[in-house]
């Protein structure tokens, strides 16, 4: 039997990754609007909200064309990707998970959108004008990218609205954990993916964005998510 002290030496059920047990915890009647700023949930936003006007100011200030949506497109689609972990990190009781699961859903499905969006007006773009496909760096994580966004979305759907296809509602659950971190190694890969956007020749010679002003702030929204992180529901107890 474990004595007191190393009772409270265990992890709880609500310890975020840093910080104290319930710092990134959605109370028993809060709005699921508080768990978008919550506890370092305001640092994400900061960064995920100036990364997507850097963006967008740095298109929407230059002479736009057909190709002008795809950085547009894919800064919305890192935004609401971003907002779709935030929405669901500090829910815990079963109503907030359902609740924060659709939620979830919703923002993924829209920012998997934009994000398909930009791929097919890239796409577009190199077979109109006979361009070479996935050469850059850029172009590779992106696709990679891409294709495991897509994965992870249809994984966490039917996880959630068809668990039979994994034998049972209890298996599903079980993956809930993988499926987490992964969403947190896709959204590295996304920020690193837009860091290397800076070194194309079209930011290059046209846009103009700083890598360091791309790495600041990617830093600050990982700042921002990961301490929110709950090692409980990583399976690390």
């Amino acid at each position: 039997m474990a004595t007191p002290q190393q009772q409270g030496n265990e992890p709880r059920e609500d310890q975020p990754l840093l910080g104290h047990p319930g710092d990134a915890m959605q109370d028993e009647d809060q709005s699921l609007l508080q768990n978008f700023i919550m506890g370092t949930g305001i640092v994400a936003q900061g960064g995920t909200v100036v990364l997507a006007v850097l963006v967008w100011a740095s298109v929407f200030t230059k002479p736009l064309m057909l190709f002008s949506a795809h950085p547009l497109l894919n800064a919305a689609g890192v935004l609401f990707v971003t907002e779709a972990i935030l929405v669901l990190q500090p829910t815990h009781t079963q109503s907030q998970k359902v609740k924060g699961t659709y939620t979830h859903s919703a923002l993924n499905n829209v920012g998997n959108a934009a994000l398909l969006s930009g791929l097919a007006v890239i796409l577009y773009n190199k077979i109109s004008h006979g361009g070479t496909h996935f050469e850059s760096p850029h172009a590779i994580f992106g696709l990679i990218t891409y294709i495991l966004l897509v994965s992870q979305a249809l994984v966490g759907l039917t996880m959630f609205f068809t668990p039979s296809l994994y034998g049972s509602v209890g298996r599903a659950k079980a993956l809930y954990k993988y499926h987490r971190v992964s969403g947190y190694l896709i959204l590295v890969l996304m920020l690193t993916t837009v860091a290397l956007a800076t070194q194309t020749d079209f930011n290059k010679n046209v846009l103009g964005i700083q890598l360091w002003a791309v790495i600041a702030l990617s830093m600050v929204i990982l700042l921002g998510i990961l301490p929110r992180v709950r090692t409980s529901k990583l399976g690390l107890k």
